[in-house]
């Protein structure tokens, strides 16, 4: 009797490692393809999530935005997702202007949202008046309408975010597949 107790309670850790390293796999293999898609694309961010209203009716908040960061100019009318430096959310806005240095070829845009009515100088770092190319993390290459509202949910009530969490790893630790 004390044979079988030990077997079942080993294989029980067993299982336990089984499942837990299984969950690590998953969680590195999304790391693995989210850098990967960072690589391909040369962007930092290649899958945003529009977070505001500011761009419609082209983009709505909820939608998934593919990007790319390619070495070619960019020009006046493209979508690009730039990061302003003293503030954590990237900005999805369209180029108003674009204003290139002759000597060097060194670009600066001037974006604007559809939306708004004034362009994103506001926006900007203090005495800043245009987007240096170093502070575009890419240009809008397609979407997914409405896709990203998940996201949008997670951030606006937390517990939701904690609550599918908790949830997904109790689930994966504990399924016996």
């Amino acid at each position: 009797m004390d044979f079988m107790a030990q077997a079942n309670k080993r294989f029980g850790v067993r299982t336990l490692l089984v499942q837990g390293l299984t969950l690590l796999n998953v969680l590195t293999s999304a790391f693995m393809i989210w850098k990967g898609l960072s690589l391909f694309t040369n962007s930092e961010s290649p899958v945003v999530v529009v977070l505001s209203g500011s761009m419609e009716p082209a983009y709505h908040r909820g939608d998934i935005l593919f990007l790319h960061n390619g070495y070619s100019p960019i020009d006046v009318g493209e979508v690009v997702v730039y990061k302003v430096k003293d503030k954590p959310i990237p900005i999805v806005h369209r180029v108003l202007k674009v204003h290139t240095e002759t000597e060097t070829g060194k670009q600066y845009l001037l974006t604007k949202g559809d939306n708004n009515p004034i362009d994103d100088r506001g926006l900007y770092s203090r005495g800043q008046l245009w987007i240096d190319r170093s502070e575009i993390i890419g240009r809008v290459k397609g979407f997914v309408p409405y896709a990203g509202m998940g996201t949008i949910w997670m951030n606006d009530y937390p517990q939701l975010k904690t609550g599918l969490l908790a949830t997904l790893c109790v689930l994966s630790l504990f399924s016996n597949e």
